[in-house]
């Protein structure tokens, strides 16, 4: 399976920022850690981050032209109003999964919906970076049941 991970706004800051709700895990570490699981399972993969909504945006139209199999995404901030995002998931059709490495419910209100999450096959929040490999593991079920169909 192709697989690419889309990472958003200033997950890039990651192991400095607010480590006590992020961790101390930089966007490298995890990537390694997502990585390792990619290739141990024998999947293409690509990362992408950005701090651009529109970045982000024409990556998810791209990985309809690369013919990915699934995307796992990470919002970020995008997550509570980004309907242009909402609607680029929807519009290329691909299994699409959510992740949050915070409990996104259990934080402040404005955090807890989620504009993104109705285009996608579901979300995961609250893991840490155990989430990413949580959502490739979703997408490997969820794609290997619509070839049994």
């Amino acid at each position: 399976m192709k697989i690419w991970i889309i990472n958003g706004p200033n997950l890039n800051l990651l192991g400095t920022r607010e480590p006590d709700v992020y961790g101390t895990e930089t966007l490298d570490d995890i990537n390694r850690r997502i990585q390792d699981y990619l290739i141990k399972n024998g999947h293409i993969y690509e990362f992408f981050q950005s701090n651009s909504e529109g970045m982000l945006i024409d990556k998810i139209q791209d990985a309809y032209e690369e013919n990915v199999s699934g995307i796992v995404i990470n919002p970020a901030a995008y997550t509570h109003y980004s309907y242009a995002i909402h609607d680029a998931i929807k519009a290329v059709s691909i299994p699409t999964v959510e992740v949050h490495l915070s409990a996104i419910h259990s934080r402040e209100a404005f955090r807890k919906e989620s504009v993104i999450a109705p285009a996608c096959a579901g979300q995961i929040s609250g893991f840490g970076s155990t989430g990413y490999v949580l959502g490739i593991q979703a997408l490997e079920t969820l794609l290997s049941e619509e070839h049994l169909t």
